[in-house]
This record gives structure tokens, C-alpha cells and sequence, in this order.
């Protein structure tokens, strides 16, 4: 038998179970205060629904399921569907919309959802990023102005103040400026998603990089000089969000800029944890289920995404013909709990975290006084441990205070 769990795939040990669970807690907590509600869907999704090109590149990383007994054929299978029905969920946000386009008479409207779960893909695993993790998202669906964004970005900002996080970036965009800034600077429709790859890039091979890959793939070299042009021009700008909005004219509906100016306003004058929000027209986020504005979690400490979302307003309508407003943010809950440990958190106590060390002689009567003693205090609020005491007493008190057990009482048959 093989004892390391699968790659990609890890054990998670005690210390890193108490602080996944008060991390569980915080987010639970502060997200029911924005009168968010805890929903649950199946860890599997019909295969028709995770391959409908509305996950971008992950729908190139899903764990397949075979077909089960009668039903699969391995003699008669010509193609994957013959073989395959259904597959392990990479993404909240498939099955939130499944959820919600089959329970819709059910639900309130606003419907504010918070969903917590495991997802999987096969992925190459590496430093923050697992084939199985915990994925947290809160979406809201039915409201269609941007009161959605403002209490999205506020609810996951003032969970990541809670949990000590400060000084991180919110970095938000627009579909529509994308579009609009590739539409002004002269490329194909068809083209839009090969040069929003490329642009995505922005961060690992800076804006010269993006220029040089925009001709080498074929573009031509005046629309790759105007299209540059335009992100220069933001980094130069006292208010990017008013510049770039000038500088596209009628390429760029006027609602665009309206709405992020008031979201961006909103969500300064209100917040409560320290961060910046920023324009960033580089964003682009990966998902082609995404119709409008876009953000993203930017972390110094981990150089990189912990987390993202935005406005993906037809998803809904692919399920039910009709479409159907939503927003939404996830939380890279893998990687915060990573910075958490990578720190040294210890969680906060509720109580005291008492243990009571019993001789290995004791039994009977005394042991009964000893466990009613230990119930009388987890009555009153306490977490108590219970346990023999070993022949190497240091160590085993050592290994009880990696736990966050701090208070011992020792009790000997005499």
C-alpha cells in the first residue's frame, strides 16, 4: 500500500486543521453579516455542464468520471461521450448556476449565496496550488446595478482585514474596456481572446513583452503601438478610469466609466480593512463566462492572485433561456491559509485550552472525579483535554502546545 496521499493531493495535519477551521469561521461569520446564506451542491456535475466553454482553460483540467456498469462499453466506445458522463467540479460557479436556475422559485431575489467546497483539477501542482482544494465564494444573482460589486469587494475585503491581511490591492477592470481598447486600437473581433491572452502576460513579461508577442503572433505593428499606447497613457493618468474612458470615445459605452468611478468611490469612502482598490485595464481574469466588471486579490507577500471574480450576467440564461444578473467574488482560500502558516498564526483562544495529565494507575472512582472536574469546565466555556500521561511527559506536553494547548494539570494516584 502507498502511504503519501496522490500528487497534488496532501494530508492536512492538526495544526493547519485549527487554523482552516477558525479561518472557516471568520468567513462564515463576517459573510452572514452581509446577509449572505450558505448553500451546498454536489462535489460532481454532468459532463455537458463543466465542458460548455464557460471556464476557460479549466475546462482542459477536469477529473472525468466513467460511465458505471451497463452503461459503459469499453468494446463499443468510439468517442469520450460514449465513456464519460460526468465530472469532478472545477469551479463554484458552474454548479451555483445549476443550483440556481433549478431551485430559482425557491429563492429569494436578491440571492445572496455562500458556497465553501472542495474543487478539483489536474493541474501542475506548485506553491499555492493543489489538483484538490478549498474554493469560497459568495456570488449575489438578481441584482443587476452595481450595489452587487460594492458589497462584494467590501464583504471579502473586511473578511481578509479580519483575518490580519493589510496593504493588499483590490485591482479592478472592465470587459467592455477590454473590448473597447482592442476595438479602438484596430483588432478583429475574432482576435479578441489571443490578444487578451497575451495581454494577461502584462505582469511576467511586462509591457514590451506584450508589444513584441502582439506582432510576433501576427498583429500589425500600428494597431500594437496604439493598443500600448492606451495602457501607458493609464499608467500616466491621474484618474486612469477618466482617462481611458476619453480616450475611447464612443468605442466605450458611458455607463462603464459611471459605474466604476461610483464603485471605486463607494468602496473607499466605506471600507473598514487597509487596502487599495486600482484601476488596472492589464486585468483580464481567465473565465469567458465574465460580461463585465472583473477584480482580483493582489497579495505582496505571495506575489501573486489570491483570489478574484466579477460579473458574469448570461451564464444563468444558458441554463434556463433566460438571463438572469450576477456577481461574484472567490476568496483563494488554499493560499491564504498558506501566508497564515507561513507566518506562524496561532489562532485566537474562546477559552482556556486546558489539558489534564492522568497518572496511568489511576481508574475508578478518581478517574470519574478527575472527567467530571474536566466536564464542569468545558460547561463553563473551556477547552479541555483529557489524556494519559506518557513516559516522555516533556515531549508530549511540547506536542499539546503545538496545538494551542497552554495550562496543565497533572494528576497522580496518591
Amino acid at each position: 500500500m502507498i502511504k503519501k496521499p496522490v500528487q497534488g493531493m496532501k494530508d492536512i495535519l492538526p495544526e493547519e486543521m485549527q487554523v482552516r477551521d477558525y479561518v472557516i469561521s471568520v468567513i462564515k461569520e463576517t459573510y452572514n453579516k452581509f446577509g449572505f446564506t450558505s448553500i451546498e451542491t454536489p462535489c460532481m456535475e454532468n459532463i455537458e455542464n463543466l465542458s460548455s466553454k464557460q471556464g476557460g482553460e479549466n475546462e482542459k483540467l477536469i477529473f472525468k468520471v466513467l460511465k458505471r456498469g451497463e452503461k459503459l462499453n469499453l468494446e463499443t466506445a468510439n468517442t469520450e461521450a460514449d465513456l464519460v458522463d460526468m465530472g469532478l467540479r472545477y469551479d463554484l460557479t458552474v454548479p451555483l448556476v445549476r443550483f440556481y436556475s433549478n431551485n430559482s422559485n425557491q429563492l429569494p431575489t436578491p440571492f445572496k449565496a455562500l458556497q465553501m467546497g472542495n474543487v478539483w483539477r489536474a493541474d501542475r501542482p506548485q506553491r499555492g496550488r493543489y489538483r484538490q482544494f478549498m474554493q469560497c465564494d459568495i456570488d449575489i444573482l438578481g441584482e443587476p446595478s452595481n450595489l452587487a460589486e460594492i458589497e462584494l469587494i467590501l464583504a471579502t475585503t473586511t473578511t481578509l482585514g479580519k483575518l490580519g491581511f493589510e496593504n493588499f490591492q483590490i485591482r479592478i477592470n472592465e470587459r467592455r474596456i477590454l473590448k473597447a481598447m482592442a476595438a479602438y486600437s484596430g483588432f478583429e473581433e475574432k482576435d479578441y481572446d489571443t490578444v487578451f491572452i497575451i495581454l494577461d502576460k502584462m505582469d511576467k513579461i511586462g509591457l514590451d513583452g506584450v508589444s513584441n508577442e502582439l506582432v510576433a503572433s501576427g498583429f500589425a505593428k500600428e494597431n500594437v503601438d496604439k493598443y500600448v499606447a492606451l495602457f501607458d497613457g493609464v499608467s500616466k493618468a491621474d484618474n486612469g478610469v477618466a482617462y481611458i474612458a476619453d480616450t475611447l470615445g464612443d468605442y466605450l459605452e458611458a455607463e462603464v466609466k459611471d459605474s466604476l468611478l461610483e464603485i471605486i468611490e463607494s468602496v473607499e469612502n466605506t471600507k473598514t480593512a487597509k487596502f487599495d482598490l486600482v484601476f488596472d485595464p492589464t486585468l483580464v481574469r481567465g473565465m469567458s463566462y465574465y460580461t463585465g466588471t472583473i477584480f482580483e486579490i493582489a497579495m505582496p507577500e505571495f506575489g501573486g492572485s489570491c483570489g478574484g471574480g466579477g460579473r458574469y450576467d448570461k451564464m444563468v440564461g444558458k441554463f434556463t433561456g433566460n438571463d438572469v444578473p450576477a456577481c461574484g467574488f472567490s476568496i483563494g482560500f488554499e493560499r491564504i491559509i498558506l501566508l497564515l502558516m507561513e507566518k506562524g498564526f496561532k489562532v485566537p483562544n474562546a477559552g482556556k485550552k486546558k489539558v489534564y495529565l492522568i497518572e496511568k494507575g489511576i481508574s475508578g472512582s478518581k478517574l470519574c472525579d478527575i472527567i467530571d472536574k474536566a466536564q464542569k469546565e468545558r460547561a463553563n466555556g473551556n477547552n479541555v483535554m483529557v489524556a494519559r500521561m506518557n513516559k516522555n511527559k516533556k515531549f508530549q506536553k511540547e506536542q499539546l502546545m503545538a496545538q494551542g494547548y497552554e495550562e496543565f494539570e497533572e494528576f497522580f494516584n496518591n
